[in-house]
């Protein structure tokens, strides 16, 4: 089971573009991953249960309420607990670090009013909940250590240790602060410790309010515009300084159907995400951390075409093997619990288009050239030339039999777009005329494939009667016009049948052979898909309403999983999840702006006649 029955939604997150860390309602440090994202989590209580590791603060006696916000504009969490006795904040935040190897997580608690016996209960478990440390005594709280890493634990709270667990117990009283900081070190180096926890609480929080003063999104409804900077405050906190590579989730194994085997480890890097990220990174006045996910990706991108991935680790490592982890029950017994992703030995020839049109946005959006970019999109067109024709697993990574997924061909339609457009745009040399003849070839061929006649609508793969909510891309990248009347029907056949109580699926995995068992939620990116479809579409209207129904379904401090139960109400999948973060960001300025990130995109291609 989760944690004491706590929902998906019912979590915060932490983090300092190293490691990011799950903070519950009641005050428990379920996840967290040391020192950088993808590492061995020390709490994994999230996957299992108290005794597979966390870190537990709260009112010894209850809290008959708790409250809990951001600091405006931060990545700092505060929760309020009210007791019959009184009131008290903890406060939670990682400070900015410039070792990597070097970790703190910090935790304050103060006196609001009366006073509160509170408790803290610290279970480290390393290597994902199942690794017992050697805890030593200090005389500034503990230590402790398990092969390759160390902990400290600062605090003038006396501590207990029983059972392999160390607890303290302790009265705040109004006025008064508790400072405690979990500090990560390689075993083998010093430790070291925060010197000053309020001076570097203000630290914190000064840094991301001028963070945040850069975002450039502006509209007259201040709920959306907060929705915009909480989300794009937590793609910052998803990005992984050092290397600029922004990850999907910080998560592994949150599961898409409860009790189901749909567990994926997402603290990787997708290629998949790369134009939306610039998009959303761009719009909002964020082009440095567009520059650093693009020189990310050109790192990551660079070797043989052919032997291009669909995803790579945070510093752009292609060795991701996938493995359970036995030991762990799952989230509320979804088993299994994955580390490593199988999906990075795919084939999906969709990301040579994504790869394509990331490079073209950022010529179009003036970033500073890169001297290697172009060579190295002629090396994926010439590889491209041949393999276009070829199946893939499409997408969505599906574990089912390689098909030709139509999405996956407007992709390679799109890479060889992008590759004419930069010739045009900027004077690059490469053979333009073939390219032109491919891209009709490949046009020609989704356009007869890829549509159904007798449904009057595009379908999920060649020869196939299955819808995808991908399709809804096909206005975005400028394949045909939004007013197209294949468009325009295939948008209303996956409202009817991808639909589910207002929000959409990617695909029915009652009619596509996936590879795997049971279903899973509406997912999110696809739900802010169709509302920028609407609003290409001319349907404003039923874009606000989705793009409103989609910030209702937030928890209360406006974070999104991947996906959505909308008949259990809860949250499901990775949290949070970047891609929901990012489509919630570019359909803001898709509704807000005449010429948003849809119509941006669209722009870069050629718009065929509607009767082609």
């Amino acid at each position: 089971m989760a944690p004491n029955g706590k929902r998906i939604e019912d979590y915060g997150l932490i983090g300092n573009m190293l490691s990011a860390a799950l903070v519950s309602r009641d005050g428990s440090i379920d996840w967290l991953c040391l020192p950088r994202f993808d590492s061995a989590a020390c709490f994994a209580a999230l996957l299992g249960g108290p005794a597979n590791g966390r870190w537990a603060i709260s009112p010894a006696a209850g809290a008959r309420r708790v409250t809990r916000r951001y600091l405006p504009d931060t990545a700092v969490l505060e929760s309020t607990f009210s007791t019959d006795s009184g009131e008290v904040t903890l406060t939670d935040f990682m400070p900015l670090s410039e070792n990597e190897s070097k970790v703190h997580v910090v935790r304050i608690v103060r006196g609001v009013r009366g006073e509160v016996a509170m408790q803290m209960e610290l279970v480290l478990r390393f290597n994902y909940g199942q690794a017992v440390p050697w805890v030593r005594r200090r005389d500034y709280g503990l230590s402790a250590v398990v092969g390759p890493d160390a902990v400290e634990l600062h605090t003038d709270v006396p501590l207990e240790g029983h059972d392999l667990i160390t607890t303290a117990s302790f009265t705040v009283r109004e006025g008064q602060t508790v400072p405690l900081t979990l500090s990560y070190h390689r075993s083998h180096e010093t430790p070291h410790f925060v010197p000053d926890h309020m001076e570097s609480l203000e630290e914190t929080i000064e840094w991301w309010r001028e963070w945040s003063e850069r975002c450039r999104f502006e509209c007259n409804n201040p709920a959306w515009k907060a929705a915009v900077r909480r989300s794009l405050i937590t793609l910052k906190m998803l990005t992984f300084a050092p290397t600029g590579g922004i990850v999907a989730a910080p998560t592994t194994s949150l599961p898409e159907a409860i009790g189901g085997p749909r567990n994926w480890d997402y603290r990787y890097c997708w290629l998949r995400d790369s134009t939306f990220t610039l998009y959303a990174l761009l719009d909002a006045g964020y082009r440095e951390e567009a520059d650093a996910w693009r020189r990310w990706l050109l790192r990551a991108a660079a070797g043989l075409p052919e032997q291009l991935r669909i995803m790579y680790g945070i510093a752009g490592g292609r060795w991701l093997p996938e493995i359970d982890v036995p030991w762990l029950p799952g989230y509320e017994n979804s088993r299994p619990v994955r580390v490593g992703n199988h999906a990075v030995e795919q084939r999906q020839l969709d990301v040579y288009g994504e790869v394509m049109d990331a490079f073209h946005v950022a010529r179009e959006s003036a970033l500073r050239p890169l001297g290697e970019t172009w060579r190295l999109q002629k090396s994926l067109l010439k590889h491209l030339e041949r393999a276009w024709r070829e199946e893939d697993q499409g997408i969505w990574e599906v574990r089912g039999p390689p098909r030709a997924f139509t999405h996956s061909r407007l992709m390679c339609w799109v890479a060889f777009d992008r590759a004419v457009k930069s010739v045009e745009h900027f004077g690059l040399e490469g053979p333009v005329e073939r390219w032109r003849t491919i891209r009709d070839e490949i046009h020609e061929d989704v356009c007869s494939r890829g549509f159904d006649s007798q449904r009057g609508t595009f379908v999920q793969h060649y020869g196939g009667t299955a819808l995808d909510a991908s399709l809804l891309l096909l206005p975005q990248t400028g394949f045909l016009p939004p007013g197209d009347p294949r468009v325009v029907a295939t948008i209303a056949a996956i409202e009817r049948e991808l639909k589910r109580d207002g929000f959409v699926l990617r695909y029915a995995t009652a009619e596509v052979d996936d590879g795997l068992e049971g279903g899973e939620g509406a997912f999110l990116a696809c739900s802010f898909w169709l509302a920028d479809a609407y609003a290409m579409t001319g349907r404003l209207d039923d874009a606000v309403e989705m793009f409103e129904r989609l910030l209702a379904v937030r928890n209360d401090i406006g974070l999104l999983a991947e996906e959505y139960d909308p008949v259990a109400r809860r949250q499901l999948g990775n949290f949070p999840q970047g891609f929901s973060h990012i489509g919630l960001v570019n359909t803001a300025f898709n509704l807000v702006h005449a010429h948003g990130p849809a119509v941006q995109r669209a722009q870069q291609a050629p718009q065929p006649k509607a009767d082609r």
